[in-house]
């Protein structure tokens, strides 16, 4: 039975043009600083997001971590969205690696503003934890892969730069946004003191993610990857799947927002089903189904047997993501299966 697998886009395989990529590629060990393709992905990346230098992690949370361990000290706490993917995925690394508290502020598709940050801020007082790192996540993962305005991102940025805060953006998916809303990937980077972002999910590589900032800071990251087992030898093979995603697999991501939003619009005019097509920029949709637990329980088995998988949303949504593993002919099909599911 064919399967559409619509649970993530971290479900991508390398295509066999990135496959002959890796096996080509020139290795040597990089905890020695010898591995010459990911010595040239991390000088790629750090050129790509306009920062002085970039560490390659094995995963987006390694990088998302080692951001927060990098720009702060224990005792400290950390401002950021209460549905981002720091606080609800990460399984407490902030607390157990950094010895930092995070404050999380309720946004609305995973957007807060600029004067709800500055409500937040601490006061200058002994007795309050100092407030060092202000986190977003653009695109918001649990917000259906919601575009944070760029506008209300400069405004917490000079909020930011007058409280003396830095900034850290999960750009897991920024290319999403950057091929969405024609801002580079430099100029969104440019109002963050870092940025880390994924190859494993829509780029298409297997595994890795890039953390970039100042020279000062991956240092101190590259210091503390080693600590946590993060230091990698032959990974350049790794590294060349990233270069290859780098080469050929950001403009495709239109391809992916093109479905998403096709099989939001088809789904959408179901009975039963409820979406918000305000909230689909890019390739993820969160939407509900308006039945009992168990007739969802009933619906979501039908599909599955039917070979349609979705993944689960927060609070009882469910999550679709699209990616280049599935083609615009398995969307359809999809919405097909669901129509006749449904009836």
């Amino acid at each position: 039975m064919k399967i559409i697998d619509l649970r993530s886009d971290t479900l991508t395989k390398p295509s066999p043009a990135m496959r002959q990529a890796m096996a080509n590629a020139e290795v040597g060990d990089d905890v020695f600083g010898e591995d010459p393709t990911i010595n040239a992905l991390q000088k790629r990346c750090a050129e790509l997001t306009g920062k002085e230098a970039a560490l390659f992690t094995t995963s987006g949370s390694m990088a998302n971590q080692l951001a927060i361990k990098s720009h702060t000290s224990p005792g400290d706490e950390v401002i950021l969205e209460a549905d981002c993917h720091i606080l609800n995925y990460e399984t407490g690394a902030p607390a157990l690696l950094s010895g930092v508290q995070l404050l999380p502020i309720e946004g609305k598709h995973g957007v807060i503003t600029s004067g709800q940050v500055k409500k937040y801020i601490r006061p200058k007082a002994y007795y309050f934890p100092n407030n060092t790192l202000i986190c977003l996540e653009n695109t918001h993962n649990r917000a259906g892969g919601y575009i944070f305005p760029f506008e209300e991102i400069k405004k917490i940025r000079d909020l930011a730069l007058n409280e003396g805060i830095k900034m850290h953006l999960d750009g897991a998916r920024i290319f999403n946004a950057s091929v969405e809303t024609d801002i580079p990937v430099d100029v969104y980077a440019s109002y963050f003191d870092s940025i880390s972002f994924c190859f494993s999910k829509g780029l298409g590589a297997p595994v890795g993610s890039i953390l970039c900032s100042t020279g000062d800071a991956i240092e101190r990251a590259h210091k503390f990857r080693k600590i946590i087992g993060g230091g990698m030898r032959q990974a350049g093979i790794l590294a060349a799947a990233a270069m290859y995603a780098l080469d050929n697999n950001i403009q495709r991501l239109t391809e992916d927002h093109r479905k998403a939003k096709y099989f939001a619009e088809s789904i959408s005019k179901l009975n039963s089903i409820d979406i918000d097509l305000s909230t689909v920029h890019t390739n993820i949709i969160i939407f509900r189904i308006n039945k009992t637990d168990a007739e969802i329980t009933v619906i979501r088995n039908e599909m599955k047997n039917r070979g349609v998988l979705f993944s689960d949303g927060s609070f009882g949504s469910i999550r679709a993501v699209f990616h280049l593993d599935v083609s615009m002919d398995e969307v359809k099909e999809a919405v097909e299966i669901f129509q006749s599911v449904l009836k």
